[in-house]
């Protein structure tokens, strides 16, 4: 059963339709859980602008199949709002991944806190991304909690209970807003970012569209990734590493990779912290790779970021961490793996080395890499 979920899939990549019962089919599947991953997530990572139309009209079927209260709240047209000279409050949505947050969402905060220097603006979203922002005076936090592991129904709830009736809301392509299908606020005060179809077939990187989007809809310049948490109890390191894929297995590489990789780093006589990671999978590997002398940090991905702003060197597999690290301009060597096409490599594509997981020499190049 599950292959009718990459069927549907195929079906959206040809341009054709798909029946009732193949959707129904689909969505039953673990509770919608494999159509988000297979279909869904598929069909943004592509970044092809003529699949967001696609997109659009499968998930409104969706929506009316597995949340009919939210079908009068389903945008009819892209709303083309003229951005307000003044507001007192901008609300941000966040992207709930924190490497996302920090690469696309951190961008349009920095833009409404140019262009409305006396506004509050909030972070809408979980408080384990609002921690990379919090010691920011202008950001406040409004709390909108998302099951990102959960069933379908459980992550439209998120936007059911979504209503900012007043300021503006800035949406950078939201899971809150399923990625600006669902309204959440009168039409003339949102603000989309089409990041999936903003930039065309270029492969300029999702930071650098963003604020050229930013530029065109609130006339805000250079504005930029940036990160402010707390500063992390633990002491800092010469080198910070990640062995984190952000739940994408497809990322990794084996075990016997990443063990000569924390040699290759011990080589160097420099100080290492490596993140522990929050769940027990990510926890085992780094146990299991780890070398004596090499210290672990625990805690919340927040500290862990403060730890990577005070490193010379940042260093793992392409993820949240390295979003951090380019938006600090700390040198950084990304291990990219996983990409479904070089479209969405350029557009996840940190300031730094990048280094071909898939290479057979990437062991390599990482090494040279290290001593330049």
């Amino acid at each position: 059963m599950e292959n009718i979920c990459s069927q549907l899939l195929e079906r959206c990549l040809l341009g054709e339709t798909w029946t009732r019962d193949e959707m129904a089919s689909a969505l039953a599947l673990d509770g919608g859980r494999v159509f988000l991953s297979t279909v869904v997530e598929r069909l943004g990572d592509l970044f092809e602008p003529e699949l967001s139309n696609t997109y659009s009209t499968l998930f409104t079927q969706v929506i009316h199949s597995v949340a009919p209260e939210l079908v009068s709240r389903i945008h009819k047209a892209v709303p083309t709002s003229v951005a307000p000279t003044e507001t007192m409050r901008v609300y941000v949505l966040s992207r709930v991944t924190l490497g996302a947050d920090v690469a696309v969402t951190s961008v349009l905060m920095d833009a409404a806190k140019k262009k409305y220097p006396h506004a509050q603006v909030f972070f809408v979203g979980p408080r384990r991304s609002y921690e990379l922002f919090e010691t920011d005076s202008r950001i406040s936090h409004l709390a909108a909690p998302y099951a990102r592991s959960g069933t379908l129904a459980e992550r439209l709830k998120a936007s059911a209970d979504l209503w900012l009736s007043d300021g503006i809301v800035i949406d950078p392509d939201s899971r809150l807003t399923q990625l600006g299908l669902i309204s959440v606020c009168d039409e003339n005060r949102y603000f989309c970012f089409p990041s999936r179809s903003y930039g065309g077939t270029g492969n300029d990187s999702l930071p650098t569209l963003a604020a050229r989007w930013a530029q065109e809809v609130f006339g805000t310049a250079n504005a930029q990734p940036w990160v402010a948490p707390r500063r992390s109890n633990n002491a800092a390191a010469e080198i910070a590493v990640s062995l984190g894929v952000g739940e994408n297995p497809a990322k990794r590489c084996d075990d016997a990779f990443e063990k000569q990789l924390l040699h290759l780093l011990a080589d160097t006589g420099a100080s290492i912290v490596i993140d522990e990671g929050g769940d027990a999978e990510e926890r085992a590997r780094v146990q299991r790779a780890l070398i004596p002398g090499m210290r672990t940090h625990s805690g919340s991905f927040a500290s862990f970021a403060s730890l990577i702003s005070q490193s010379r060197l940042y260093v793992g597999y392409d993820s949240a961490g390295g979003h951090v690290a380019s938006a600090c301009g700390v040198p950084l060597i990304s291990i990219a793996k996983g990409f479904v096409n070089k479209r969405m490599a350029a557009r996840w594509r940190p300031n730094g080395v990048i280094i071909d997981g898939d290479d057979a020499d990437a062991l390599l190049h990482i090494h040279s890499a290290i001593h330049v």
